[in-house]
């Protein structure tokens, strides 16, 4: 926190721009945190993060093998270095996604099973915790600028009618950020019941 507060009184002027990286830098981890959570899809998304124990270290999927969705309920994995399939086998089947994984030999097929309404229910209480979770990050990030436009106008380089307008620019921003993890969160939804 003392951070920012050094950046903004460097700057001798609040630009609330200077923080939509950090906003825009949780709804990125989102998108990508969400994108792990199964639809009635397969696609390689669901698959690229997870990580395989190989050469001594935990590494994700998309970084040891091609991963296809040949058809709407079907993936392949064909790892580059064929002594790690057992290893990103082991890795999908304890992911606890509800995959059928069958080892080819020379690459992994894997059958995502239709889902029950209840696998739908788990999945979208899953998904409304990541979303939780999101916007407790933006709000940190809104506390944290907060917290130095008030330490600015203490050190007297802004007035306290500066300090009210930015906090209040700053609650405009923090809405639309939250909208946007609302929409991401409702495309997810759908994405889960069709």
């Amino acid at each position: 926190m003392r951070n920012t507060s050094k950046l903004l009184i460097k700057s001798k002027f609040m630009d609330l721009d200077q923080f939509k990286p950090k906003f825009e830098k949780t709804i990125e981890h989102l998108k990508q945190d969400i994108s792990s959570i199964r639809t009635n899809r397969a696609t390689p998304a669901m698959l690229e993060n997870l990580k395989a124990d190989v050469y001594g270290a935990k590494t994700p999927l998309i970084q040891l093998a091609s991963i296809q969705s040949p058809e709407p309920r079907m993936l392949t994995v064909e790892p580059w270095d064929k002594n790690n399939i057992k290893s990103i086998e082991k890795a999908i089947q304890t992911a606890s996604l509800g995959l059928n994984v069958v080892n080819e030999g020379a690459f992994l097929r894997i059958t995502v099973a239709p889902m029950t309404d209840e696998t739908r229910k788990e999945l979208v209480k899953m998904l409304n915790q990541k979303l939780e979770n999101c916007r407790n990050s933006i709000r940190g990030v809104r506390d944290e600028v907060k917290e130095a436009i008030i330490n600015f106008e203490k050190s007297k380089d802004i007035s306290e009618d500066e300090k009210f307008k930015l906090i209040e620019d700053l609650d405009k921003m923090t809405r639309e950020y939250n909208d946007q993890v609302k929409q991401v969160g409702d495309k997810k939804e759908s994405e889960i019941k069709l």
